[in-house]
């Protein structure tokens, strides 16, 4: 057989840590991987290109991001307003006014944005009122940088059914399950929503006239673009109905059929705890027919909880003020969903932060779940010594934040002088090396764009697992314990997310078979200093055999 490509060089496979050198590409598909003598069976002059690599760098299977939200992230600045890195003052000043002048400008119905930093605003954080004296007749929507909260002026809020516009209280506290409507000293909102409280706000906005089809479709090639030039050509969507309706799966399957897709695409759909949960899943059932080829719908996605940091993860023991977290769902609730779901086919994935909500999706997935369909749990801030061996027991996937293994030298002694974590957890937060140990799959996500101030590209993530330090930052490892290796990290960022979204016979690793998914890094990351991972880049990505990148 004469092969379209051969290639040569230091080639790490992703199986059992093999390194060979060279493959053979045929039709989209590896044809042969070993040694180089056996790839020039597979050269014919003319016909066969060949790519020699050898010293340049490392060549090694493509990245996936098993969790992130680029449909929101890259959406963002094309359909509302970014206030990432802004201070409050700015933000009511500059940010909020700008946005009302291209509302009125454009005609636009809504007010949409993203970015602020609750850390940074929480000693003031912005007013209905405060917005109301800015805009009062367009509704004003701002999601904060981790998508948990929001602030609202008070049409956002009518139009809501929160309150009426004499002010009136309609809803408030935690009549909103699974939220918080945080109440002014006036017994009516003020503004900031917390959790569900937020999601259940922006989904009465017209959504429809906000993200259109056509906006999806613009989106979709822009994260393509961003993704292949970092390395990714596997990546599951953390909210496919972000925008409460299904406009970004009828895009993506579109742009698959017309042959535009360059990597695969994996979309959840979102259920809330405020809502009629039997309707919302025969919705989560409903997407199943925009599944094609590179686009496959095949998850449910839940909140647990919210964040440890932010005082909504659900957590034992207690944060020193006593409270307990948010929890979203009971443990009973959660069963009878992943037993209904799973019978569908539809592989469950739940935001857990806190070790308690951990435990409550650990046990209705080794009660409820079937497990061949890979049920993951995301993020994972901290786990009960005895849910590891259920987890292994049961195949769960760990969908791990391992860019989040840092912080500065004073993050620790911030979170524990201000009460943001339970005692003794307060730099002992994410687990990756326990995974390994015990057996447990996990996959590397980014959660792009609730980054942290964390690098998105497959190799600072690297960096970042291996040393537990990022690059340029005044900071000492966390948890060290829990550091992996070089290789145990390129596993989590390749052949594991081909597990869990459950493609892992076709993409993955370098295996004859399997799709000729692949890239040519810049750097030997198995072997430079470890300080110099994260200067690592694609000098080219490869999908199905062709080059769909060069830098």
């Amino acid at each position: 057989m004469s092969a379209d490509l051969v290639v040569y060089g230091k080639i790490f496979t992703s199986e059992n840590n093999q390194v060979v050198e060279a493959f053979a590409v045929k039709d989209g598909k590896y044809v042969y991987v070993g040694d180089r003598k056996g790839a020039e069976d597979f050269i014919e002059a003319g016909k066969t290109e060949v790519l020699d690599y050898s010293g340049k760098g490392l060549v090694m299977p493509s990245c996936g991001n098993g969790h992130a939200h680029y449909s929101i992230g890259v959406a963002l600045p094309i359909v509302g307003t970014v206030a990432i890195g802004k201070t409050p003052e700015q933000f009511l000043n500059e940010v909020v006014p700008a946005a009302v002048k291209k509302a009125r400008e454009t005609g636009a119905k809504l007010i949409f944005g993203f970015g602020w930093n609750y850390i940074s605003f929480m000693d003031k954080i912005p007013t209905r009122q405060q917005l109301d004296a800015i805009c009062s007749d367009i509704p004003i929507y701002f999601a904060d940088d981790e998508g948990h909260k929001g602030l609202a002026n008070t049409l956002c809020l009518v139009n809501a059914g929160i309150m009426k516009a004499d002010g009136t209280v309609l809803k408030k506290d935690k009549d909103i399950r699974g939220g918080e409507i945080v109440m002014g000293a006036d017994g009516t909102p003020t503004g900031f929503l917390k959790e569900q409280a937020g999601t259940y706000t922006r989904f009465s906005l017209d959504n429809e006239s906000l993200y259109p089809v056509d906006i999806a479709k613009v989106v979709i090639p822009k994260i393509q673009e961003h993704l292949l030039s970092e390395g990714y050509t596997m990546y599951i969507d953390g909210w496919g109905n972000y925008f409460n309706n299904n406009n970004f799966f009828k895009a993506a399957q579109q742009l698959d059929k017309a042959g535009e897709m360059n990597f695969v695409l994996g979309l959840t759909y979102e259920v809330e705890s405020w809502m009629n949960v039997e309707e919302a899943l025969a919705k989560a059932s409903d997407v199943q027919q925009y599944a094609s080829t590179r686009v496959k719908t095949n998850w449910l996605k839940l909140f647990m909880d919210g964040t440890v940091e932010g005082g909504t993860g659900f957590v034992e023991p207690l944060y020193p003020d006593g409270h307990q977290g948010l929890a979203n769902w009971t443990e009973e609730e959660l069963t009878e969903i992943t037993r209904k779901t799973n019978a569908k086919g539809i592989t469950m994935h739940i935001h857990t932060m806190g070790n308690k909500a951990v435990n409550y999706v650990v046990s209705a997935y080794a009660n409820a779940g079937k497990d061949e369909l890979r049920n993951t749990l995301v993020h994972i801030r901290n786990v009960n010594a005895e849910d590891y061996q259920r987890m292994a027991d049961h195949n769960m996937y760990a969908v791990s934040g391992m860019l989040w293994h840092h912080c500065p030298s004073f993050a620790a002694d911030y979170i524990r002088e201000h009460g943001l974590a339970p005692a003794g957890v307060e730099d002992k937060s994410y687990p990756m090396k326990s995974y390994f140990d015990k057996g447990i799959h996990m996959t590397s996500h980014s959660d792009f764009p609730a980054l942290s101030g964390s690098p998105d590209d497959p190799f600072g993530i690297m960096e970042i697992a291996v040393t537990g330090v990022l690059h340029g930052e005044n900071g000492n490892p966390w948890w060290p314990e829990e550091l992996i290796t070089r290789e145990q990290a390129i596993v989590a960022l390749t052949i594991n997310v081909a597990k869990q979204m459950l493609i892992d016979n076709e993409r993955g690793s370098i295996k004859a078979g399997k799709y000729a998914d692949f890239l040519l890094v810049d750097k030997d990351v198995l072997s430079c200093p470890e300080t110099e991972i994260h200067e690592a880049k694609p000098s080219a990505t490869y999908f199905e055999g062709k080059k769909v990148y060069s830098r």
